[in-house]
């Protein structure tokens, strides 16, 4: 096992970790369940940085790190509907985006072609990793509903952008 996956399987131990400290009933629960987002968000970006530069990319990590990384934001955004701070349609949108875009991965992997990240589902991430933050502070309910509208929007952007980009693949499909 390299150190790319063993960081990849760290954010995945990390997120039950997260939702444990949510659901503890003392007042400085968000600010560390924050800080295992955060630090579980920044294993993300050091793993990938790892199986790039020193070739320690796996088939294992192609298929788990996305994984991880989906059920870290969705569960942080589950914890957002939960507690009124997010409506669960956003929640919804995020989802039937990350089944579209992985089922239009797997069938254009059937055809042999990879779909690899584009811009705006960088942008997309990042976004929502940055609003997701927010989220966890003290911050008015104005820009609350900003960064929802933001992760909502991003996401359909991004997943239309990857239909469009991608329409021949589907095309194919019998």
């Amino acid at each position: 096992m390299n150190t790319a996956n063993k960081l990849t399987i760290l954010r995945v131990i990390m997120i039950p970790v997260f939702l444990l400290v949510l659901y503890l009933d003392v007042p400085s629960a968000n600010y560390w369940a924050l800080a295992i987002f955060v630090i579980a968000s920044l294993t993300d970006t050091l793993d990938g940085y790892i199986a790039r530069h020193y070739n320690q990319t796996t088939d294992f990590g192609k298929f788990m790190d996305p994984l991880a990384d989906k059920c870290l934001v969705t569960a942080a955004m589950l914890w957002f509907v939960e507690i009124g701070q997010m409506p669960a349609w956003a929640l919804l949108v995020v989802i039937v985006r990350e089944f579209g875009v992985s089922g239009l991965r797997m069938v254009a992997a059937d055809k042999g072609r990879v779909i690899a990240a584009g811009w705006s589902g960088k942008v997309k991430t990042a976004s929502t990793m940055v609003c997701i933050v927010l989220m966890f502070l003290p911050i008015p309910a104005e820009l609350n509903t900003v960064c929802v509208a933001v992760i909502v929007l991003t996401t359909i952007y991004s997943g239309v952008e990857y239909f469009m980009k991608n329409l021949d693949i589907l095309s194919q499909v019998k």
